[in-house]
């Protein structure tokens, strides 16, 4: 049986996955429900599968928060730690990351296997081009937007889907969350 992959991206309306100038975490829209709704999704057995820029963002902000940061929430702490997958060229052991296995080589190639191998889920949340290449090589299940209620035109950062394949998507679920902010889940299909 193949394990399935998630990509999971935030994302403001016009489609930027950050944004310079004076946002803040979560654009300062995150809600009690969105927070819960973050914690839920963690709160299940899964592998997380990360680019090596993903991975150094996380481990930098993980590291050097405290109690107060914005990043310091439980959902935060719960992907802190579960077992993760780093796909890296660049990165050398050891990985300050509670439970983190560091692969070499091709992330599509290391993405097939771990689909085969695994017995949880796998979850990826950014590492947004690896899992556009993930896309075009059809080994992405599910594709889960949360839209953030901002527009960030001049400020907008990381493009989510830049040079992206075509894609048809099938809508398999959708939760509004402290009435503005949309989680949208597809199944992808190239087109």
């Amino acid at each position: 049986m193949t394990a399935t992959y998630t990509f999971d991206v935030f994302s403001s309306l016009d489609g930027y996955g950050a944004a310079g100038g004076d946002w803040t975490g979560y654009w300062g829209k995150q809600g009690p429900e969105l927070l819960d709704r973050r914690l839920a999704l963690y709160d299940t057995e899964q592998r997380m599968v990360f680019g090596a820029n993903t991975y150094r963002l996380f481990a930098q902000m993980l590291a050097v928060s405290t109690e107060d940061s914005d990043v310091r929430d439980p959902w935060g702490l719960r992907l802190w730690n579960t077992p993760a997958t780093v796909v890296s060229t660049t990165l050398r052991d050891p990985l300050d990351w509670p439970d983190a296995t560091l692969v070499s080589g091709d992330a599509v190639a290391v993405v097939a296997r771990l689909k085969e191998e695994s017995d949880v889920p796998l979850r990826s949340h950014g590492s947004l081009s690896m899992n556009r290449a993930l896309m075009a090589a059809g080994l992405v299940d599910r594709v889960q937007v949360t839209i953030f209620p901002v527009i960030t035109g001049e400020t907008g950062l990381d493009r989510i889907f830049q040079g992206a394949a075509d894609f048809d998507l099938e809508l398999l679920e959708h939760h509004t969350l402290d009435g503005r902010t949309q989680e949208l889940t597809y199944r992808p299909t190239l087109h």
